[in-house]
């Protein structure tokens, strides 16, 4: 560690009740307080820098500790680590940058280094010896050239050129070094982040007729039965919504909200769509049925599932609609893909289930970044993908999805 690093520690170790108060005022912002991944990130490099434990903040280390990687993970081709360090880097920028905030204390984490610096914002103007958290110089600060006549011989200056040539060839190779690379996620999500075209998420809708129960608001065991003809999304729907919705929201992606029954063709048409639902979104039947793998049926719909149409008979991952019903308990299957459909020209997503239980289990893998990984490391540069998976429902309740097939092209 050098001697900046053993100022900034001890002058972090001095003053970690400020820090602390001033990492609670980030983690509860909006910036932080709908994502797990990155809070746990800073806390953890905040807290090891208050106790004076800076060894640990190192890319490999901070995998482990923060992420559950194994201790030889590859850290060349899984950059959870810089990308989130990226990420943080931003939501602090846009934190500070909001009214209100510019007299707190600052966290930041430079780059190139996953150690953090803390400094109150006027702590350029004041002495550093009356600040309550100390300001911590770059690593590779250029010497400053004064105007003394010493400086302008030749044996002086030509040295001083050079080791100023060798410190920004060194910085310019660390900021090559630190660019983060895209990480499993962020490939699967990435042509979606990538267009400035908002995201039409396309649910599966239920007609509620003939007839809705109200309350009486003063008598609440009091009912009366109207006639009606509302839309509604089932309850096991929300979650896979919600969990999506996040997706987007955490990364700033703007996003719409329609059933499939007032989607159009139109719509499909504006932007990258994601189609929650199966056999009870019509756009997911179909824009799957020129996959390899589909949704598919018995003619006397008593059993769905998904086929492969390289090998499509028998049906490969089936449910009993009867097996269903009558015990809650049954294997689910889930189609995830993601494809340039040839009719709208636009990207299109899906995660949808034979069953509600296999839409749920799709929505968290794709929610999820240690599955998304798993996936995404065999699919490569091909941009068009689709995945198969299966899931014990338990009570009503899926388990964890497991991979039953991948295609990629």
């Amino acid at each position: 560690m050098d001697l900046a690093e053993d100022n900034h520690t001890e002058h972090a170790e001095k003053n970690a009740a400020a820090i602390r108060e001033q990492l609670d005022r980030l983690l509860g912002s909006s910036y932080f307080n709908h994502s797990k991944r990155i809070p746990s990130f800073l806390k953890f490099v905040v807290e090891q820098t208050v106790s004076g434990q800076t060894e640990p903040l190192k890319e490999r280390t901070l995998g482990v500790e923060v992420f559950g990687r194994e201790a030889d993970y590859d850290t060349g081709s899984d950059s959870i680590v810089r990308v989130t360090a990226a990420e943080l880097r931003k939501r602090i920028a846009q934190y500070y940058q909001d009214p209100g905030h510019e007299n707190e204390l600052r966290i930041s984490l430079p780059s190139g280094s996953y150690i953090p610096h803390f400094h109150w914002p006027n702590a350029a103007q004041e002495n550093e010896e009356a600040q309550p958290a100390a300001i911590v110089t770059t690593p590779t600060e250029l010497p400053v050239v004064r105007t003394r006549q010493w400086l302008l011989r030749p044996e002086v200056l030509i040295p001083a050129i050079l080791a100023v040539v060798v410190l920004l060839a060194a910085g310019a190779f660390l900021c090559w070094k630190t660019i983060p690379r895209p990480s499993p996620p962020d490939s699967f999500w990435g042509p979606v982040f990538g267009t400035s075209e908002p995201v039409l998420l396309c649910v599966a809708d239920q007609s509620q007729y003939p007839a809705i129960t109200l309350r009486d608001a003063t008598n609440l065991s009091r009912q009366i039965t109207l006639k009606s003809n509302l839309t509604t999304v089932v309850i096991d729907d929300l979650g896979p919504i919600i969990k999506i919705g996040n997706v987007l929201q955490t990364n700033g992606k703007k996003y719409s909200l329609k059933g499939e029954s007032t989607t159009s063709l139109l719509d499909l048409r504006n932007g990258p769509t994601i189609l929650i639902g199966a056999f009870d979104n019509v756009w997911t039947l179909r824009l799957t049925q020129s996959l390899r793998y589909r949704f598919a049926n018995n003619p006397e719909m008593t059993e769905f599932g998904i086929v492969d149409s390289a090998h499509p008979a028998p049906m490969k991952w089936m449910v009993s609609r009867q097996q269903q019903i009558n015990t809650n308990n049954y294997g689910d299957y889930a189609l995830i893909a993601r494809f340039t459909d040839a009719t709208t020209g636009k990207l299109t997503i899906v995660a949808a289930g034979v069953g509600l239980g296999g839409t749920i289990a799709a929505a968290e893998f794709i929610a999820n970044q240690d599955d998304l990984a798993q996936a995404m490391r065999s699919a490569g540069s091909r941009k068009n993908m689709e995945i198969v998976l299966s899931t014990q429902i338990i009570d009503g309740e899926p388990g964890t999805p497991k991979m039953e097939a991948t295609y990629f092209w």
